[in-house]
């Protein structure tokens, strides 16, 4: 097996406190340690490897323990570093090294080798899970690696800033052929097509909005497409579902197969990977992780909670979907409402603004685990259930998916501003009105109400959760 490519994630939040601290008005080099934590992906669902991710948890300044600096060189007193040895050690946690070439391009010198194979052997020493190594260099430039003896070390494939925009660094950036881009180029730049052929994007949930979401991603170029449902066509689902075919309902497709099929189909050379279950099924753990942005197009309450803690586990950005459609009745106008939220360390959570129903979604797992205790409980009134189906009409569910593909647009280039992807985006299509709103996070809230769990990576349980 080839040795797992790497992934480094720096939170916004992050990147900013390292910017401050490591910036010096001389020109001269400075450092600082950072705590990160990881996902070990055993088969990344595009290339079939292993991959490591590294996400920043906590920064950790050196300013107290500085011995000497200039524009080529900086050293500091090792004693903070065991320090935090023994807090990477006691949080299983990855310890990270953070300096600045001033100037210069971000690289690592003879020197950095050197240095940094000698302070890996400490680590291994003190039997921490490898030693992390970042670069600053001019133009914002940034290059890590990870050393994964005191020897060897891997160098990141791709680095982000995950925040209120997105910013993607690839090694191997592509080159392949994207005339039929040549109009979205004309309007964001040369290099907006490479990052978009580069990104892996999870799309949870493939009915009405999640069809048209996953089609508007394949026509805007994303190079590799992860499409998870576990449900299969029905003719309900005609009205809707992007690529359906009456014929399909006799034959019982499942909705990733038909979309997969109609992506495969356009010849544009998106890479798609199919999963037919349910998005809290240990078997998408390493699709989930893979990700470099996640779609949540799901409408059950329990799929979004899963999402919800995965993107502050793991730094990554959930666009998550929603709608509510109720018909017009006596003395009642229609209330036809669209949401878009985004969802990521820093942000108040799905639970913290409203979106999710904790009552329901306890419902929906007893439903999915044991249906014949969920329709006891439901015979006594214990738990909702049944009722009608959701009304759902093509133009709203494609509408609000446009919205949310903007969204990440928005995200990649700012296209609307600097302010980044808006925090939750309401589109009442009844009065023809769109508005943005916020909230602030719960302060008891163990999700987003806490930094711990910001990049916190693999944990046991998964996601922190019990059951």
């Amino acid at each position: 097996m080839s040795a797992a490519a790497l992934d480094i994630i720096l939170l916004e939040s992050h990147e900013a406190a390292l910017r401050t601290l490591l910036h010096r008005e001389n020109g001269t080099e400075a450092a600082a340690y950072v705590l990160f934590g990881k996902a070990e992906i055993a088969t990344d669902p595009w290339s079939k490897q292993p991959r490591i991710r590294l996400i920043s948890h906590e920064v950790v300044p050196t300013s107290d323990e500085m011995v000497s600096s200039s524009s080529t060189h900086v050293t500091w007193s090792t004693q903070g570093f065991m320090r935090l040895l023994g807090l990477a050690q006691h949080r299983n946690l990855v310890p990270g090294l953070v300096h600045t070439h001033p100037g210069a391009k971000a690289f690592f010198s003879d020197q950095d080798d050197r240095n940094e194979a000698e302070l890996a052997r400490t680590t291994f020493n003190k039997g921490t899970q490898g030693l992390a190594s970042m670069v600053f260099g001019q133009d914002d430039a940034i290059v890590g690696r990870l050393w994964t003896s005191a020897k060897a070390s891997t160098q990141a494939s791709s680095i982000s800033i995950v925040g209120s925009q997105i910013k993607i660094w690839r090694e191997d950036a592509g080159h392949e052929d994207t005339a039929f881009l040549a109009r979205q180029a004309a309007l964001f730049g040369k290099g907006f097509n490479p990052i978009v052929r580069a990104l892996r994007v999870g799309v949870i949930g493939c009915g009405g909005t999640g069809s048209a979401v996953a089609s508007l991603l394949t026509r805007l170029g994303v190079g590799h497409l992860a499409l998870m449902d576990n449900d299969t066509i029905d003719t309900t689902n005609l009205n809707r579902v992007h690529g359906s075919r009456a014929a399909d309902v006799p034959a019982r497709l499942a909705k990733v197969d038909i979309l997969a099929r109609e992506i495969e189909a356009c010849g544009l050379g998106n890479h798609v990977v199919t999963r037919r279950a349910w998005v809290g099924d240990p078997s998408l753990r390493d699709v989930l992780r893979s990700c470099d942005v996640l779609f949540g197009c799901t409408d059950d309450n329990q799929g979004r909670l899963t999402l919800n803690r995965l993107s502050h586990y793991y730094g990554i950005p959930l666009i998550d979907v929603g709608l509510r459609m109720r018909s017009a009745k006596s003395g009642v106008d229609y209330d036809m409402t669209g949401r878009i939220t985004t969802i990521r360390p820093g942000n108040p959570c799905l639970m913290c603004l409203g979106v999710v129903n904790a009552q329901r979604a306890a419902a929906e797992g007893l439903q999915r685990n044991d249906p014949v205790e969920f329709e006891r409980r439901k015979a006594e009134a214990y738990v909702a259930g049944g009722g009608d189906p959701a009304p759902a009409v093509v133009t709203f569910t494609t509408s609000i998916a446009c919205a949310a593909v903007d969204e990440l647009i928005q995200g990649l280039t700012g296209f609307r501003g600097p302010g980044g992807m808006a925090h939750n985006r309401i589109r009442r299509f009844d009065r023809v009105e769109d508005r943005t709103t916020t909230c602030r996070p719960v302060p008891t809230c163990p999700v987003c109400g806490t930094e711990a769990t910001w990049g916190r990576g693999d944990v046991n349980p998964f996601l922190g959760v019990i059951g």
